[in-house]
């Protein structure tokens, strides 16, 4: 299979060729040139394209995905050589807020970073904490943060270097939900977790609204598990954390977390 055909195979949308072909560049750089190579950093969508790009072309080892901590919701895809160590492809920062009655959403520290015309895909997962931010980044831009960001609206910041095992995790706030299911079809589940009727769960699942496991699924019967990742564009996602258990009626007991 020639790299035009891996690309193609691996792409869910026209537009995620580019993307994978920038992937595949990295790869091959390391292969000719025997150094590190690094992407940038990629959402867990594009790390199930990259990750079947690699499988596809027979590359089981070398790579390692990293975005600074377990459970990094983006994280760069780093090519070692033998040589190499993984863990120095990222910096980490610390956006202190002067004012301690601020209360800054990831929304407002990235709208910030943008507009300082930082590009998404050079910075990973933004981890807001009562008084201050932590930021997952670039080696490149480590320098230009703790020179330039200054303020994420009206709040000022002082930012400074941290270390990897400094990181603040904030937790993570779920919804449980405990119900049945008549099959564990796709369908089924996205409607017992996002609280809707089945016929309209199969309608975005045909609009390609939904995604299993960070990969869209247009297919209403296909089968989840525990383990199970569901997300829906524009209501979030959720995990279906058990799957088992006949009621009286044969119905199948769920418990899913939906992400708040």
């Amino acid at each position: 299979m020639d790299r035009t055909e891996l690309i193609a195979k691996a792409a869910q949308e026209p537009e995620d060729r580019l993307l994978l072909a920038k992937v595949l560049d990295k790869y091959e750089q390391k292969e000719r040139r025997g150094i590190p190579t690094v992407t940038g950093f990629l959402s867990p969508r594009q790390q199930q394209m990259a990750l079947s790009l690699l499988r596809a072309a027979g590359v089981r080892d070398g790579f390692v995905l990293d975005g600074g901590y377990e459970g990094a919701e983006r994280q760069t895809l780093a090519f070692l050589p033998e040589w190499a160590e993984a863990g120095e492809e990222l910096v980490f920062l610390r956006a202190a807020f002067r004012d301690p009655a601020a209360a800054l959403t990831h929304r407002d520290l990235l709208g910030s970073l943008m507009g300082l015309g930082v590009e998404r895909d050079r910075v990973g997962d933004i981890l807001v904490s009562p008084h201050s931010a932590d930021i997952v980044s670039v080696p490149s831009l480590r320098d230009f943060f703790l020179r330039e960001w200054e303020s994420a609206g009206r709040v000022r910041l002082d930012v400074t270097e941290i270390r990897r095992e400094d990181l603040l995790l904030p937790a993570v706030q779920v919804r449980t939900i405990r119900d049945t299911l008549s099959s564990p079809r796709l369908d089924a589940a996205v409607a017992t977790a996002f609280s809707m009727s089945r016929g309209k769960a199969a309608e975005l699942i045909g609009a390609g609204r939904v995604s299993l496991d960070h990969t869209v699924c247009q297919k209403a019967d296909k089968p989840v598990a525990e383990g199970t990742i569901l997300s829906v564009r524009g209501l979030g996602r959720a995990k279906i954390v058990s799957l088992g258990g006949l009621s009286r009626k044969g119905r199948l007991g769920v418990t899913i977390e939906r992400y708040l």
